[in-house]
């Protein structure tokens, strides 16, 4: 791991978008990061000027005027949701290179133009579920031969769907389900890939179900509750396969669980000799001031600003949270509200 200030190359960058997010979360990130924050810009000129002055960075109220004062080689998105795309055009338009955080649009449309306009620039959303440690872990374990073909799949979320009589709210309105739908959904797709049908189910206590049939035949279950307590562990996944089940929990522990060599009314040990089977736990080192254990590393907001910099500093496109898997969360966030 390097620090900012040891890379020998770094992109030159512009950050729009400077409200709580923005400030809180990407800007601290920025330090393990290969760049040079050379501008920023928000709405709010008195807020541009403050966060200028503190990282040494040039201030702008409209993107525009950064991209025409600035020698950029990309912009961060951190506006809200409807402004990406005509921001994200506007940028690709001049050539630069665009990282934009979630939910990348309002429609999953709308995030045609910035397709279009991308050519060989390298596009990243910031769909932290697909890049957090957790879950590359749990990709690389299913990915392996002998875990064999996924069938299920289940993720617990605080969320709630709004009901919306089948309709898509207007695009100037913006629900919790917006922001956050797409957490659970982009890991779900990453696992289990396209989605061909989504059911929703409600109960009458506020609890809802969201089942998803994926084109490789596994079946998910997403169980959303507003009961859930935001200040307590609130997210859970399982992936299960032929020969093994896959868990992460709390976003900070993977488990494999691989079985054992058994046998109903044979069997009289629950831990037979060896280390083929059973469970194995990867979690963080919290008792040390590392990294791994750090909020934006554990929850893949490094990683995914990470990937956007190597992908634009080795000339390659983008393999993960590319703008296509973006449209297609995008698509069953939509699906979802026209099924509820």
């Amino acid at each position: 791991m390097s620090y900012q200030r040891e890379f020998g190359r770094r992109l030159r960058v512009g950050l729009v978008g400077l409200g709580g997010h923005g400030y809180r979360t990407l800007l601290p990130a920025l330090n393990n990061l290969p760049v040079s924050l050379d501008a920023v810009c928000d709405l709010d000129a008195g807020l541009a000027v403050q966060t200028a002055r503190q990282y040494g960075a040039a201030p702008y109220t409209r993107q525009c005027d950064m991209l025409a004062g600035q020698e950029l080689d990309a912009v961060l998105l951190a506006a809200p949701p409807r402004e990406h795309p005509a921001l994200a055009v506007e940028a690709l338009d001049r050539g630069l290179h665009v990282w934009m955080e979630k939910p990348p649009a309002v429609r999953a449309a709308d995030l045609d133009p910035v397709i279009a306009a991308r050519g060989d620039r390298v596009v990243v959303v910031g769909l932290k579920k697909v890049f957090m440690p957790a879950a590359r872990k749990a990709l690389e374990l299913l990915a392996l031969p002998g875990t064999g073909a996924l069938t299920g799949l289940y993720a617990r979320y605080a969320l709630s769907v709004p009901e919306t009589g089948g309709a898509l709210p207007a695009r100037r309105d913006s629900s919790h389900w917006l922001a956050e739908g797409c957490h659970p959904l982009s890991l779900l797709l990453a696992a289990g890939g396209p989605v061909k049908a989504v059911d929703v189910h409600r109960g009458e206590l506020g609890d809802c179900v969201c089942v998803l049939r994926f084109a490789g035949g596994a079946l998910g279950v997403l169980q959303m509750s507003e009961n859930l307590s935001m200040s307590q562990p609130f997210e859970q996944y399982a992936f299960v396969a032929e020969h093994g089940t896959v868990e992460i929990f709390n976003g900070s522990r993977v488990t494999f669980q691989r079985g054992i060599p058994y046998e109903y009314g044979g069997t009289t040990g629950f831990a037979p000799e060896g280390t083929d089977g059973g469970l194995v736990t990867w979690e963080p080192q919290h008792s040390r001031a590392s990294l791994e254990n750090r909020s934006d590393f554990v929850q893949g907001i490094h990683a995914e600003l990470d990937h956007f910099c190597r992908s634009v500093l080795e000339g390659r496109p983008a393999t993960v949270g590319t703008l296509e898997f973006a449209r297609e969360v995008m698509e069953v966030y939509e699906a979802v509200l026209r099924a509820g």
